[in-house]
């Protein structure tokens, strides 16, 4: 009876998938076809589906589909003639039989404008009706689709769970591959880690879990040199004749170079490899790789403390025969997964989604959601699941790698690697085999937290304000080995109680868990003569047996640390975080007079230098408690200047230390790394220290708060944390919902896969990528109309969610626009212009004739307008001094010349005592202009008036806009005083890391608010035990 628990179990079987590894592997391969991809139907049969079960038609509305059924929608003679008639490749609209099919596919494809199969039909009737050419039937087009699919899309493979749940998969090696063979997305990836050459940290490949702390088995393994291969833990010769051993390749400067380990030898000729230090040695100048050197009988003889050390027995590295001679790389990709409704209404319908980005590429490119690709679904098979048949994929490729070809026909191929998976906190512990923010040890990076009691002691409490010990998988998986081995006894309260000590806690082996003690109980109730030790044994034994089934697979995943690789999610943790807590603490308690005096106040607010959407206070303060993340992004930035005479001291504290962090956290780049540790360390110091000093109890029960001292190990380890947002994936829920809406809710996992598996094709062809054709070797790509069409319909980019790179280049201008019926556009003498006053004009031809412009691009390819604040270089002083100041006018003559007139301010050495950033004043109290060239504008900033200071009232009061019109309703407005004082906006995210750069540090660096922080701490621990005392 137990041996058929042990093969296919009852109720805490893994069915088909516990079975070896080198069983599932051979299985594997068994299906793989080119690409390294499975073949779906193989598989469908496998799990039982019939054919007709997996390709089944989508639901549609009946009384539209009869209609269009009594219309008649016949295919004609023609078609039915062409139908299994191949394409030649080389005409203008392959692999589509016509524009039509193309046009057709592709707007049956585009991501947020679904159409149904209905509205489709409806669509060709029309077409038909009109008389257009080449309009196929609704099956023609679907045949047509299929055979895309199967030609050089993105197969969607059956997947059924250990524990019994069924679900679709896109595969990840065909995601990956495109990016490999498409000539757009190829030449953008990098393969190496990369020293920046100017020190500034902008992507993870500068960052050092690339740099320094990646596993080095699992960084691309070798240097293609043409006839040569170099791989990492070979000894190789340079070319002054000395042996060398290379275990990591960086780039630096255009060139690639590697950390080596040089070889000395010794009086007996005994070679040793010192391995205490690495020196950087540049790949050009290696001669002779392992296969030379062995082939001339020159592999030295190792001596014996290397011979222990290991490093003779990894030679030569075992990837260089999976290469097969090809050149091999490794790519990266971050896994996100989340709980996600799939109705478009309020109405929930949970389904775990999981996507991923290509980490391979630039950051700028993973922000568009054209880079962004759908895994899995499924309202039934939970993330740990879906993630057990998405690693089978990617470690297929560790032993077989996926085979590429570039547009000269040479061959490459790669292999995958996780490298992060972000995600929101919930996940994120769920993925790191936590228990959750709740538990008493609530922090899934370390070990820190206890009873509610023992985090109220002075060292309690202000340990929650720092690191503790570190947790990682190694002690998750003892944890988890305990927790199964106490489940064997039959008894659940042990495994609880070890759960709530340790705060460790997996969704997925709790399936098991439970089954065992289950089981247990049978098994006792089966044979009641039988001991404990005995029954507990065999369960024992079981486990060991089964032990890849039972582990969750994100802790056995190579190169990846759910401790370490779950990085602070800034969506989640600061917006929706503390600063979604400071609006509420703030708005809460204002009177109905109060808000509309905020209201008034935000809506005067200068947005010229913001990355915001237009501000909308009335909306804002009518929905004060459910603003998203967009709407808190504005507040922000900008709310510390609007909430003066309506909040009390801690509470404006408290707004004025979250923007500051805010402020730092969403930087592009880190130009020095030492520096913004420290302005970092403080700034969060000051958040959590402020936040507890209104309410001391917070930072027990709210894990967003401690997470934040995980934030300097987070940038360090991946760089600037935008770059592991994940704004761009919960984006990219909403394609998910479109697609859901139309599936035939009956294979919603399927439906879906497919769908998006088809954009995925789509988005391959229109950007010229190649896919390979049988197994000769033949690789095809798209005709030059399909390849085209995008690059000439730049509609059809937007709604694909591409972006074409910034072609602006600094000092572009834009014309004044002329009104219709005004005549030719007016010209204008230097002398005739605000220019005239500036202090420089005299190095000007007085009256020649210019041009006025609405705009001009600056240095960091910002469009400055009208108005702007910006930085600019001195025209007068000789060492290239930096000045700030108001454009006043911007001119341009016939050779093209563009200068810019601006209207000077200074910054005073010291910031404003209340709001703490710097202040921009007239020079002498004075207006000064200066002309400055148009090249020489470095980038503009957001600036805010001082309205407190000044005194500015709501006194201003004007027709109010609807529907775009003024209606007869009036509204009130603020009308700033004449005091030319300002403040420099250093809560602004956009460009805060060059003002950062440009301002004196004395002006910019965060300042401790309580310098005795753990004296504060303590004090606030004795005030909240006093609380609780006193309940």
């Amino acid at each position: 009876m137990w041996e058929d628990y042990r093969i296919n179990g009852a109720n805490f079987s893994a069915g088909e998938d516990v079975e070896k590894p080198e069983m599932r592997e051979q299985q594997l391969r068994k299906e793989a076809e080119i690409f390294g991809l499975w073949n779906p139907e193989a598989t469908a049969r496998k799990l039982g589906f019939g054919v007709e079960n997996t390709d089944g038609e989508d639901e549609e509305d009946d009384w539209l589909a009869e209609i269009i059924q009594d219309v008649g929608e016949d295919p004609e003679p023609q078609e039915i003639q062409n139908l299994g008639q191949a394409v030649a490749a080389e005409t203008e609209w392959f692999p589509y039989p016509s524009k039509m099919m193309f046009l057709l596919d592709t707007l049956d494809n585009l991501p947020r404008l679904r159409v149904s199969s209905s509205l489709m039909r409806v669509f060709l009737w029309v077409l038909k009706e009109a008389r257009c050419k080449d309009v196929p039937s609704f099956d023609h087009l679907r045949r047509v689709q299929k055979q895309l699919r199967t030609q050089c899309g993105t197969p969607s493979i059956p997947c059924k769970s250990p524990l019994g749940n069924v679900f679709f998969m896109n595969d990840p090696r065909a995601i990956v591959a495109k990016d490999w063979a498409n000539p757009t997305t190829r030449k953008l990836l990098h393969v190496y880690p990369e020293i920046p050459e100017d020190g500034i940290i902008r992507e993870i490949w500068h960052a050092e879990k690339w740099r320094k702390n990646m596993d080095l088995d699992i960084l691309s393994p070798m240097y293609d040199a043409g006839v040569r291969h170099y791989y990492v833990n070979e000894v190789a010769r340079l070319r002054d004749g000395k042996l060398v051993i290379p275990i990591r390749w960086i780039t630096f400067r255009g060139r690639l170079y590697a950390d080596a380990f040089s070889v000395s030898f010794d009086d007996q000729d005994l070679a040793t490899v010192n391995d205490a230090c690495t020196t950087l040695i540049c790949a050009e100048d290696l001669t002779e790789n392992y296969h030379d050197l062995e082939q001339a009988g020159k592999i030295p003889k190792w001596g014996a403390s290397t011979m222990d050390a290991g490093h003779s027995s990894r030679m030569p590295n075992p990837k260089r025969k999976i290469a097969a001679g090809r050149p091999m790389y490794s790519s990266f990709v971050n896994y996100f997964a989340d709980d996600v409704s799939g109705n478009r209404s309020k109405s929930w319908n949970k389904h775990w989604n999981a996507y991923m980005t290509h980490q391979n590429l630039p950051r700028k490119v993973l922000q568009q959601e054209f880079h962004v690709h759908f895994i899995s679904t499924s309202p039934n098979a939970t993330v740990s699941e879906q993630f057990l048949e998405f690693k089978a994929a990617v470690e297929e490729t560790h032993t077989d790698p996926v085979e590429v070809r570039d547009e000269s026909g040479n061959a490459t191929c790669f292999c995958i690697y996780c490298n992060a998976g972000p995600s929101d906190n919930p996940m994120q512990s769920e993925i790191s085999s936590h228990i959750g923010g709740k538990g008493n040890c609530f922090c899934r990076k370390c070990r820190v937290g206890g009873t509610q009691k023992e985090k109220a002691t002075d060292e309690g409490y202000h340990a929650l304000f720092e690191v503790s010990i570190f947790s990682n998988i190694e002690y998750i998986i003892l944890e988890l080995e305990k927790q199964v081995k106490l489940a064997c006894s039959g008894v659940i309260e042990p495994v609880k109680d070890l759960q709530t000590e340790t705060g460790v806690k997996d969704v997925y082996t709790q399936f098991w868990i439970n089954g065992l003690i289950l089981r247990f109980k049978e098994m006792r109730k089966d044979d009641p003569n039988r001991s404990v030790e005995e029954i507990q044994k065999e369960l024992v034994q079981w486990t060991v047996e089964n032990r890849d089934s039972i582990y969750s697979g994100f802790l056995t995943t190579k190169g990846f640390d759910p401790t370490k690789d779950t990085p602070i999610e800034i969506l989640h943790t600061i917006l929706l975080g503390i600063i979604k807590y400071v609006w509420h603490i703030t708005h809460t308690p204002w009177s109905a007079e109060q808000k509309q005096t905020y209201a008034i106040r935000l809506q005067s607010t200068s947005i010229d230098g913001l990355s915001i959407h237009p501000i909308r206070s009335a909306y804002i303060m009518q929905y004060a408690g459910s603003l998203i993340g967009r709407q808190l992004k504005t507040l922000a930035q900008t709310n510390i200047f609007h909430i003066h005479g309506l909040v009390t001291d801690d509470q404006f504290m408290a707004w004025k230390a979250a923007g500051e962090l805010s402020a730092l956290l969403w930087v592009p780049e880190i130009r020095n790394l030492g520096q913004y540790r420290q302005d970092l360390q403080v700034a969060v110091a000051n958040v959590l220290d402020i936040f507890a000093t209104i309410d001391p109890s917070k930072i027990m029960t709210k894990i967003k708060y401690h997470l934040l001292v995980h934030a300097d190990e987070d940038v360090v380890q991946f760089g600037p944390l935008i770059g592991v947002a994940t704004e761009d994936f919960e984006s990219f829920n909403g394609v998910f919902r479109f697609c859901s809406i139309l599936s035939n809710h009956l294979a919603p996992s399927r439906d879906i896969a497919l769908q998006l598996g088809d954009q995925e094709g789509l988005k391959h062809r229109l950007t010229g990528g190649w896919w390979p054709v049988g197994e000769d070797g033949k690789w095809e790509r798209a005709g030059s109309g399909v390849r085209h069409f995008m690059a000439e319909h730049p509609i059809l980019q937007k709604l694909l969610g591409w972006t074409e790179p910034n072609s602006t280049k600094p000092g572009e201008f834009k014309l004044v626009s002329v009104k219709r019926g005004e005549g030719p556009r007016k010209t204008f003498t230097l002398r005739s212009t605000s220019a005239a006053q500036a202090i420089n004009f005299g190095f000007y031809e007085p009256e020649s004739v210019w041009n006025k412009c609405s705009s001009v691009i600056s240095e960091s390819l910002d469009e400055c307008l009208l108005g702007s604040w910006v930085f600019a270089a001195s025209p007068t002083a000789a060492d290239s001094s930096i000045i700030s100041g108001r454009i006043s006018d911007i001119l341009v003559d016939s050779d093209k010349v563009v200068l810019v007139v601006l209207e000077l301010f200074q910054i005073l050495g010291t910031r404003d005592e209340t709001f703490g950033m710097p202040v921009l004043v007239r020079r002498d109290s004075e207006i000064t202009f200066s002309i400055v060239l148009a090249k020489n504008i470095k980038f503009k900033f957001n600036v805010q008036h001082d309205c407190n200071s000044a005194k500015c009232e709501a006194s201003g009061q004007r027709l109010r806009m609807q529907e775009r019109v003024e209606s007869d309703q009036i509204e009130k407005y603020i009308i700033h005083q004449p005091l030319d004082r300002f403040f420099i906006n250093m809560h602004a995210f956009h460009n805060s890391h060059l003002l950062r750069a440009t301002l004196p540090r004395e002006l910019v660096t965060p300042i401790l608010l309580f310098p005795e922080r753990q004296a504060k701490h303590c004090e606030l621990a004795a005030n909240l035990r006093e609380k609780q005392a006193s309940r």
